[in-house]
């Protein structure tokens, strides 16, 4: 089971939204609209991602890295989250 097995059903909606989103910006890069609207959209596109990464990254928080401070692995596990912060914050 993953971290954010409890909150999977809500990420695969918000993605499945997201993938409807990308299309609707090919669509409408396909039929030149405007660049503001295009740009509009991206954001909307970019927050949502941000909002699917911080489920995750609650729910790994909450379970795989609370989980190995517990058995005493949380040094390298918190090593990990801050690469994955930094990666994430970019």
């Amino acid at each position: 089971m993953s971290a954010y097995d409890k909150d999977k059903k809500n990420i695969l909606s918000r993605l499945r939204r997201i993938e409807g989103q990308v299309r609707g910006l090919q669509k409408m890069v396909d039929e030149d609209q405007y660049c503001i609207d295009i740009l509009t959209q991206i954001s909307s596109v970019m927050a949502a991602t941000k909002k699917v990464g911080l489920i995750i990254l609650d729910d790994h928080i909450h379970g795989c890295v609370r989980d190995a401070v517990k058995k005493e692995g949380g040094v390298e596990s918190i090593d990990e989250l801050i690469t994955a912060l930094e990666r994430f914050m970019k």
